[in-house]
């Protein structure tokens, strides 16, 4: 699934293609990935395209009516799985699974294809978008080291978990989560709440570096993703982690591991990233094993 990298990549191409183009007409293919088809039948037409952005895994198309009509309602897109947004030339024949054509004033199409339909598009008017927006947690890439800090020790989840919590750190997935922790030496099973304030600083640090790096290698192409030009990303030949079980860590050679953290592959160097520790056994615990044993012997 596309992450913010890949995201951002995307959203930075559309915006250098479509940004300012005026939408003509909508046609519409499969709609179950759409929360209300008829809304943007009803709303999108004669509607310009302000501006592309990213909000954690999604793209926003920021809309206004005419050329000096403030932005304000929007178009919000999620990619799922194999989801692409890209324009093409109207007189070319649409690809397999294309579900969304827009019309473009320039006589192109901005088209929506998705073989799994597991993402999502939904128009919001201006006064709508603040509550959908408001479930997702802070960017990644604009958290200060401070905030980052203090919502480790507000989870009491593993660190895993919570890199992947978007109500928590938006955009963040399973790929930079890992790359992350490889890269700050942390175990993917640590408890958040328990990282000191150095281990933090470089998990902070960590993130926001790879995040940064994928980004400029326009994110990775795992098996769908390609940016608005059709071009896959490269950031895929420098994982350290992520798909790696079995092969040898760049930095100490140990043979990478996998191991399920919340749900999801985690991909981890046993040496590097050392293990949380196991509670000790309370005292009262303790005597009363040695008490079992004691009378198993007589």
């Amino acid at each position: 699934m596309p992450e913010l990298p890949e995201v951002e990549t995307l959203a930075r191409g559309l915006q250098q293609t479509v940004a300012g183009r005026r939408i003509v007409a909508v046609t519409l293919g499969k709609t179950d990935f759409i929360d209300d088809p008829a809304a943007l039948e009803q709303f999108l037409p004669g509607r310009a395209i302000e501006r592309v952005e990213r909000f954690g895994k999604f793209m926003l198309l920021r809309l206004r009516t005419g050329v000096d009509s403030a932005a304000g309602d929007s178009l919000l897109v999620h990619l799922g799985m194999t989801g692409h947004l890209s324009p093409h030339p109207a007189a070319e024949p649409s690809s397999k699974h294309t579900h969304v054509r827009f019309l473009l004033d320039n006589g192109r199409e901005l088209r929506y294809t998705d073989a799994r339909r597991f993402g999502r598009m939904a128009y919001f008017a201006a006064e709508q978008l603040p509550a959908e927006l408001g479930r997702f947690g802070a960017d990644p890439l604009e958290i200060t080291e401070f905030e980052f800090f203090a919502l480790l020790k507000s989870r009491k989840s593993r660190i895993k978990a919570l890199l992947l919590d978007q109500s928590a750190l938006r955009g963040v997935g399973n790929i930079y989560a890992d790359e992350s922790l490889w890269r700050a030496r942390i175990h993917p099973k640590r408890v958040a709440a328990n990282l000191s304030s150095q281990e933090a600083k470089k998990l902070h640090k960590s993130l926001q570096q790879i995040l940064r790096e994928a980004i400029a290698l326009r994110g990775s192409s795992i098996s769908d993703f390609l940016d608005a030009e059709g071009e896959p990303g490269e950031y895929q030949r420098h994982h350290r982690a992520y798909g790696r079980e079995a092969e040898p860590c760049y930095r100490c050679k140990t043979l990478i591991r996998r191991a399920i953290v919340a749900g999801r592959s985690s991909y981890f160097c046993p040496n590097c990233q050392r293990p949380p520790r196991l509670p000790r056994p309370a005292a009262r615990h303790r005597r009363r094993v040695t008490h079992k044993r004691r009378a198993a012997s007589q």
